[in-house]
């Protein structure tokens, strides 16, 4: 599959990204060969004539890569174009491959994210002229959530500077915005049809408090201006207002066996119709286990693009709902199914359980899950950083870390992202304040160096998260592969990671765990090796190496692995002098297999034709 991400790079499209290559010359078609290579689901399109196969392209693939010069592209597809939220998206690349130009489809195709996959894969420069994107704002329609009204008028006030409000009825997991996007929450009434004195969240005309002068005018004022409302209520749109929709309605679902999936669709329609709740925030559906494979529930899930979650009986029987039901009791083992399984997460319930002849259906609303990304930024060169790093740096609007790491990454923070930095030795404080910040519902990214799981913050940070908060784990490059890179291939079987920091573990448990590497045979990779506190323990541990194999196994020490200053070291467990090591070195020591090989440390992977 592409590794373009279908759902963020094609506008919500689900399944495959189908993506048409079109060429006309020997050079472009060599390059539509290297990126079918590389993409299963992409297909070099030909035909009778070029112009052929990019129509052929438009109309069947989700995506076209065009190795064709832009003007010509453009007079051929002119006539094709209907709405950029089902257009293809199009990308242009030159002859010689050195630009790949998102013409088409920008957001809502996906075409500035197929550029940038387009460049990395054949060494070519991503070109995006899409506003948002060119000055570091996120786009209203790149959030993964569906999005109606004014788009481009919203999005050109936020351009300009003018004032935007962004009215949304909860905190939720939104990336950093400017700090001239005023965000106002106004928390949802229990009842799902609002009285007149939250209507400013659903655009209607607000009860009037009292107000003269100038107070009442600069109230008038900004009720003409541009807002984004974030809201899972059916509201009136007009020129100046965008609506977000927040994945935050569970549907429960109920039925008799082998149940019309017309019958669920139309009393779920009229349920969410009925209580002004609109389907674009559908979160799920929800029922109980014995009904995960009811074709006609599944078929609605299907028809509204959500999955469907089951849960067993004896759970559902342990949610407290307000139309418990004894006869439901006795035939599925719960008194409750529609409601239980809307309410089975938390949340409040809007609409009751409502029936037709087969089905019965029922609606809660889910409070907002916040995000903690974990990333790791590599070793510190910003080609060994991931795109997914990028990508969740610039998803975020709170970004806590080290203050040396966050200095490596502020420029690909977005404008308005708040920024949490502490100095050394506050990794607990630093993980309870990301965790806290998720928890509140914002989106957040705790960075660290290397790989965030390994010696860094995502072990302290889950310590303290919950089940209120949707994690994601970013890898990285660690300090000790960038190391053993440039040193060869020392880890080329088995090994293990150790750090000589007895801060938080004793040095007896380091000893006994370092013994322990040393008589298994294993490639050893010591972290946190030596500092002006702590000056004998890489001694002792050498030694304990020493006791185990030759003197001559080869060690490597690595500083500043990838970044300004680095140093690479070979020396032996015999010849190694710890005064050269420091907290910003990494030491690898070799197993009694391990050889140097043109001056490069190799340890066997063990085959038989070695001997």
């Amino acid at each position: 599959m592409s590794t373009v991400d279908p759902l963020a790079a094609a506008g919500g499209r689900k399944g495959p990204f189908l993506v048409g290559l079109v060429a006309a010359t020997a050079a472009g078609r060599g390059h539509a060969h290297h990126l079918a290579a590389a993409w299963p689901h992409a297909r070099l399109v030909e035909a009778e004539s070029v112009a052929d196969a990019l129509r052929e392209a438009w109309r069947g693939y989700d995506a076209v890569v065009a190795f064709l010069a832009t003007g010509a592209v453009v007079r051929i597809l002119a006539p094709l174009l209907a709405d950029k939220r089902t257009d293809p998206a199009v990308v242009v690349v030159d002859e010689a491959a050195r630009h790949a130009v998102a013409l088409l489809g920008g957001h809502a195709g996906g075409a500035n994210a197929l550029a940038a996959e387009v460049g990395a894969l054949l060494d070519a420069r991503p070109v995006v002229t899409t506003a948002t994107d060119a000055v570091g704002l996120p786009g209203l329609d790149t959030l993964g959530w569906a999005v109606e009204g004014a788009v481009a008028a919203v999005s050109r006030a936020i351009l300009d500077g003018e004032p935007v409000r962004l009215v949304a009825d909860a905190t939720w997991p939104l990336p950093a915005l400017p700090e001239h996007v005023r965000v106002e929450i106004a928390p949802p009434p229990s009842d799902p049809h609002p009285p007149t004195s939250t209507a400013t969240l659903t655009g209607g005309p607000a009860t009037p408090t009292p107000a003269v002068g100038a107070a009442a005018a600069e109230d008038d004022e900004r009720a003409e201006g541009w807002r984004i409302l974030v809201t899972d209520r059916v509201v009136p749109l007009d020129g100046r207002t965008v609506v977000l929709r927040p994945p935050s309605l569970v549907a429960g679902i109920g039925s008799s066996r082998g149940v019309p999936a017309a019958e669920v669709t139309g009393l779920l329609r009229r349920a969410l119709a009925d209580a002004g709740l609109s389907p674009a925030s559908l979160r799920c559906l929800a029922s109980v286990d014995l009904k995960a494979d009811e074709a006609g529930i599944r078929a609605t899930a299907d028809a509204y693009g959500v999955p469907l979650q089951t849960w067993p009986a004896a759970e559902l029987a342990g949610v407290d709902v307000p139309h418990p039901s004894e006869v439901v009791r006795a035939a599925v083992g719960t008194p409750s199914v529609a409601e239980a399984a809307a309410l089975r997460g938390g949340g409040t319930l809007l609409v009751p359980k409502t029936a037709s002849a087969m089905a019965t259906v029922a609606v809660a609303r889910q409070a907002p899950r916040g995000r903690l990304a974990l990333v790791g930024l590599g070793p510190g060169a910003a080609d060994l950083r991931t795109p997914r790093a990028v990508a969740e740096l610039r998803r975020a609007a709170v970004v806590v870390g080290l203050d040396q790491y966050l200095d490596q990454v502020r420029d690909l923070l977005r404008p308005g992202t708040r920024v949490l930095a502490s100095g050394l030795g506050a990794e607990e404080a630093r993980a309870r304040a990301a965790v806290a910040e998720a928890a509140a519902g914002h989106a957040v990214a705790l960075v660290g160096s290397g790989d965030a799981g390994v010696y860094a913050m995502a072990s302290p940070a889950l310590e303290y998260a919950d089940d209120r908060i949707d994690v994601v784990g970013v890898p990285g490059v660690t300090a000790g592969l960038a190391a053993s890179a440039l040193l060869g291939a020392p880890l080329g079987h088995d090994h293990v990671y150790l750090s000589l920091s007895d801060l938080h573990t004793p040095w007896e448990v380091i000893a006994r765990r370092v013994t322990a590497a040393a008589e298994g045979d294993l490639v050893a990779l010591l972290y946190n090796p030596r500092s002006r506190a702590r000056e004998w323990q890489l001694g002792a541990a050498l030694e304990t190496f020493a006791a185990h194999r030759p003197p001559d196994t080869p060690v490597g020490v690595v500083r500043n692995a990838s970044r300004p200053g680095q140093r690479v070291h070979l020396a032996t467990l015999a010849t190694l002098d710890p005064a050269l090591v420091d907290m910003y070195s990494v030491v690898v020591v070799g197993s009694s297999q391990t050889r140097v090989v043109a001056g490069r440390m190799v340890t066997p992977r063990g085959y038989r034709w070695r001997s």
